[in-house]
Formats: structure tokens, sequence, C-alpha cells
């Protein structure tokens, strides 16, 4: 017998002589993804501040509006975009910003409500739905989001689900899921902050809605 022969009468008797495995079935009824030991509050501002966002907890709107009152004096902003109505109405006579569309061209900071805040991933849902529509959290430097409590869902999929129902099906034409600053590794594998879109990226979580 040869050396070749002998390797493979080797391999055969060693597949007939293996035991049989058992590989037990999956529990597809287990949940996907781990439940959060805290609140979603502070699940979703550890997860955001993991990538470089910034998370922020004002009891309510008015003491949003002083924080970036006092973001505006702290960076020497001078240019604050906001075309929301319900954010504008909070801004007038605290901050000054900028609402025509001939201002946006100049703008530094974007001020944008958003739809929901996916705790897990640290994201942002933002939609072309409102006022604030495609633009406004994609050109600035620094994006500054002003959201709720009740906008807090746990995953992915519960904000797909609620943004559905909000819409009654109807879904806006740009849903845009932001998690933390935009950032690319492409060039020489060397961490560019703001490539696509803000450097910054801050959130400001009110207890309380508006």
């Amino acid at each position: 017998m040869s050396s070749r022969e002998n390797i493979l009468n080797r391999l055969k008797q060693g597949r007939h002589s293996r035991p049989e495995e058992f590989i037990p079935e999956p529990d597809f009824e287990s949940p996907i993804y781990h439940e959060p030991k805290g609140s979603l509050a502070d699940w979703f501002q550890e997860n955001l501040e993991l990538v470089a966002g910034k998370v922020f907890r004002p009891k309510n709107l008015d003491e949003a509006i002083q924080l970036i009152a006092g973001f505006k004096a702290e960076e020497k902003w001078e240019h604050l975009f906001c075309a929301d109505p319900i954010l504008q109405k909070a801004l007038t006579g605290q901050v000054e910003f900028e609402q025509k569309s001939d201002d946006f061209l100049n703008l530094q900071v974007g001020i944008t409500p958003c739809e929901f805040l996916v705790a897990h991933l640290g994201s942002v849902m933002i939609s072309s739905g409102g006022e604030s529509g495609r633009r406004v959290h994609v050109f600035p430097e620094t994006h500054i989001v002003i959201a709720h409590q009740r906008q807090l869902v746990k995953f992915l999929d519960d904000a797909m689900e609620a943004i559905q129902a909000k819409y009654h099906g109807n879904l806006p034409s740009s849903i845009t899921n932001i998690t933390g600053p935009s950032r690319t590794a492409d060039i020489e594998k060397t961490l560019v902050m703001g490539m696509h879109g803000p450097k910054k990226l801050i959130v400001l979580l009110c207890d309380e809605p508006f």
C-alpha cells in the first residue's frame, strides 16, 4: 500500500469511528438583545457617549434653552438655525437664531427635534416629516437635538414600528438614524470626524414632554 492510500484509508476509518455529534436546536423564542439594566435614558446616554456624542438632561424645554444659551456663549457661536415652530417659540427672546432660507448658508449650529431615541444604539431617529426637513441635521458643524423621555424606545425595530404608527403607514420620504457625530476611517485607517455631517452631536433629553 502506498503512502497516499495509507493516509486515505486512515481518514476513512477515522470518519466511521467518529461519535455522532448532537447540535441543540436554537431557542428562537429567546430575545435577540439584552434588556437594559437601568433606565432607558441612562442606557441611551451611555451608548451615545460611547460614540462621542454628548447628552444633557434638563428638566424641561426652558432649561434646555438655557443650556443652549450657555453653549452659545462658551463656544462663541454666531449663527444658529432652527426651523421647527415649537423650538422657535421657546428660543425667541432667549437665544438669537436664524430661520430664513437665505440665512441657512451661514449656519454653524442646527437645532432640531427628533422622532425617537433608540436606547440600545444611542441613536437619534430624524425624519423629513417635520419643518426641519432634510438639511438642518446634515450641514452644520454642530447638531443639537432637543427631545424628551417619551421619545425613548428600547430597540431600532421599536422605533420603526412607532414611526409607522405615528404617520399611519404614510412614512416621510427620508428617515435617518444618527449614531454619534459623522465619521469615517476609510482614508489610510485614520479616523476623521465630520466627514459626511456634523462634527458634534448634542442631545438635550428633557424629563418633561413639550
